[in-house]
């Protein structure tokens, strides 16, 4: 790990040499946006300006999908063989690695997420989803049908032609290299459009996927707005399939596009609340309580599966919450580019904006403040935030039931097994729920009751490419990484041989 000056050196470098990628890339080349429009990508530690984006709209969507289908038609990618594809993959997972600071450090500068957690999780996590998916790519088999003997029923698995991906702020290198890995991996073609608020890993890594021989037309990015850029792709009927992350509103309007166009498939993965349930028989208070800090301060509180809503039985509660503040008090936000620092600034000053509006709504509602509360933003200074924590909070308040994303953590207490489940399930959201208990039956039990996606036992988040990734009710549908995301951008064909 860099050290922070080393860290300083690289930013003022890559900063002042200009070498923060800006174009939109369609067809193997950075273009700008045909109606020459542009947005402002700020660094939300400083408030500095990096740089000026293209800002692609339909006439780039209709460009870059038009793209994307002459290359799938034309074979270069699909019909490829596999062992082909899956070296060029390699190859490109292989100077990913190579630029592994460059790119940890765009994204920190991008959206304020802490250098630490870019160099040893979202960066080597985005490279082992990539190598994984191009293992996977000759690995693929068909099958026969036991059919009647006078006929071979062959059962083949095809590309599904132009997959449109649309990616969160959050998590910029990572997010996109979970759909876009799939999606490549399967044959088919990617037009990708990643946040207008952390768009430049994307277009960095175009560039190192045509270095790598990704014929030209395969992988392209549109950085633009939702309800631009976005919304066309949604719509467009050259689009077959559709891979979106981020909110549960957007998701919704998502679906309806695709019921207006071609019937596109829809891949959601959408908002989340998710609880945190610590039993009275959990045996290391000091584990839980750091689990329980870590999975709400994170990133900021800048993540989908953020346990937001914390359950502490009533009997472990004094001495729960003493672990748990002493654990928070170790979140103190900082510049994200020194790897001491554990919470960097919000994305944007909206985002902000919403963190400070969440936490007056819920002093009004009465929960009761025990850390942290409104920042004292200053501007010129960064869009930090303060880790938060309420307790005496129910299930009725509003900061308790809407999606924050943001440090901001509410506490609540129960008293039986049966009153923790149904505090959990109450909620829109079904993505991710975490249980520390010591009993073993108590933790199948509970898990199996718990509407969600994920459950993590005595831990928080953790998880490789190897297991899949997603949630239930309003969190959405399909799953990124393992197999069940290879499945999801692929067709299945029947084809009957009469002997």
């Amino acid at each position: 790990m860099k050290t922070y000056q080393e860290w300083l050196s690289l930013r003022d470098e890559l900063v002042s040499q200009d070498r923060l990628p800006h174009m939109a890339y369609i067809n193997g080349a950075y273009v700008p946006a045909v109606n020459g429009e542009t947005f402002d990508c700020i660094n939300p530690t400083d408030e500095s300006l990096l740089a000026k984006v293209a800002s692609c709209d339909e006439d780039d969507v209709n460009v870059a999908v038009e793209a994307a289908k002459n290359a799938f038609k034309s074979g270069v990618w699909s019909t490829m063989a596999p062992g082909k594809r899956k070296r060029i993959l390699q190859k490109w997972a292989d100077l990913l690695e190579a630029h592994e600071d460059e790119l940890a450090l765009i994204d920190t500068l991008d959206m304020g997420k802490s250098i630490n957690e870019m160099v040893n999780i979202d960066v080597p996590d985005s490279i082992d989803a990539l190598r994984w998916s191009a293992e996977c790519i000759d690995k693929l088999y068909g099958e026969i049908a036991p059919t009647d003997p006078k006929n071979l029923a062959l059962i083949t698995r095809e590309p599904l032609g132009v997959v449109a991906t649309i990616t969160p702020w959050n998590y910029p290198l990572m997010m996109v290299m979970w759909k876009i890995s799939s999606a490549l991996a399967a044959g088919n073609c990617v037009v990708l459009k990643p946040s207008e608020k952390s768009p430049l890993s994307a277009l960095r890594i175009a560039q190192l996927a045509t270095q790598a021989g990704l014929p030209d037309g395969v992988f392209n990015v549109l950085p633009g707005f939702g309800h631009t850029a976005g919304k066309a792709l949604a719509l467009h009927m050259d689009v077959t399939t559709l891979a979106f992350t981020g909110s549960s509103r957007v998701a919704g309007l998502l679906m309806q596009y695709a019921g207006q166009s071609n019937m596109k498939r829809v891949w959601l993965e959408a908002g989340g609340k998710s609880p945190c349930i610590v039993f009275s028989d959990c045996k290391d208070i000091e584990a839980a309580a750091e689990g329980a800090a870590s999975a709400i301060f994170t990133n900021q509180g800048e993540v989908c599966i953020a346990c937001s809503r914390l359950y502490v039985h009533d009997s472990i509660k004094d001495e729960f919450m003493t672990a748990l503040l002493r654990a928070a008090k170790t979140y103190q936000p900082g510049d994200p580019l020194n790897p001491d620092t554990k919470m960097g600034p919000m994305v944007d000053k909206a985002q902000l904006e919403t963190v400070t509006r969440y936490i007056q709504s819920a002093k009004e509602e009465g929960a009761n403040l025990l850390l942290g509360g409104e920042p004292d933003y200053q501007e010129g200074n960064g869009f930090f935030a303060k880790p938060t924590i309420f307790d005496q909070a129910n299930n009725g308040m509003t900061f308790v039931q809407e999606e924050i994303f943001g440090p901001v953590l509410a506490v609540q207490t129960f008293e039986t097994e049966e009153e923790a489940i149904a505090l959990a399930n109450d909620s829109q959201y079904g993505l991710g729920a975490a249980i520390w208990t010591a009993d073993l039956s108590r933790a199948h039990r509970v898990s199996r009751l718990l509407e969600s996606g994920m459950v993590w036992v005595n831990t928080w988040g953790d998880g490789d490419t190897t297991v899949p990734f997603g949630g239930v009710k309003a969190s959405g549908n399909g799953r990124d990484k393992s197999w069940h995301a290879l499945e999801k951008y692929t067709e299945v064909k029947y084809t009957c041989i009469r002997l």
